[in-house]
């Protein structure tokens, strides 16, 4: 999952420099997005965990 966190990141990232966005603000839609996309697959995990049990 780290993998998928870490591509979505990078083309969060590109695209808003592609966007004209200074590095910092790319920088920062590109954690945003990381962090998105790790607590998502904590949140299905844990409703899974739930579900399963």
């Amino acid at each position: 999952m780290t993998v998928i966190a870490l591509l979505a990141a990078a083309g969060a990232g590109k695209l808003a420099r592609m966007d004209d966005a200074t590095y910092p603000t790319a920088l920062t839609r590109a954690a945003t997005a990381f962090a998105a996309v790790i607590t998502l697959a904590a949140t299905v995990t844990a409703a899974l965990t739930a579900i399963l049990t």
